[in-house]
């Protein structure tokens, strides 16, 4: 098994550097060739409307959108939750994957110096609370009927799953807290045994 980053723009290393934390063997992607070679793929936190256009000049864009919807796995965090939804209710507008039945506002949570940690719980991980991380973090606004809530904030989704689509608003990486990318390379595997 082998998952990939998406290696554009954003915070790589840190998913990349929690994968081997956790023995998996993993590859920043940047272009289809390498997609070839992954499993599972993780969409960082980073500048979305950048991704977007490095996406479409690579030809990952359509590549993705094909790939998620016959059943990829794909997990987005923060940014990736963005490039993942199907509506991006703030402006000003920009393209997505529309992969993910959901409606999100870009920085939702607020600016860079409103940044905050809540314990969260999230069930399909265990009992212990996980430490999240919001840094600029959409906020999901509109859920579509297919999604699964995984964890909230204050009542608000703040981690969510579609399928084999998995979506955070706050940061996993940054922690010291493996249990989420567990549970999304225990997806990839599953899936590999389909």
């Amino acid at each position: 098994m082998r998952i990939g980053v998406l290696g554009m723009q954003g915070d790589i290393e840190e998913h990349l550097a929690m994968l081997n934390e956790i023995g998996v063997e993993n590859v920043r992607v940047k272009s289809i060739k390498v997609l070839d070679t992954v499993d599972g793929l993780i969409i960082p936190g980073g500048e979305s409307t950048t991704m977007v256009k490095l996406l479409k000049i690579t030809g990952l864009f359509n590549e993705l959108k094909k790939r998620i919807r016959n059943g990829f796995p794909v997990y987005g965090t923060c940014a990736g939750m963005i490039l993942l939804s199907k509506k991006i209710v703030s402006h000003p507008e920009q393209d997505s994957l529309k992969v993910l039945d959901v409606s999100v506002n870009r920085n939702g949570y607020g600016r860079q110096v409103e940044s905050f940690v809540a314990n969260i719980s999230i069930a399909s991980i265990g009992g212990i609370p996980f430490k999240a991380i919001f840094i600029r973090a959409p906020q999901i606004v509109r859920i579509g009927k297919d999604v699964e809530i995984l964890a909230t904030y204050n009542g608000d989704p703040v981690m969510i799953k579609s399928g084999r689509i998995f979506a955070s608003s706050f940061h996993p990486e940054i922690s010291k807290d493996t249990r989420v990318h567990e549970m999304f390379a225990q997806v990839v595997k599953n899936a590999l045994s389909c």
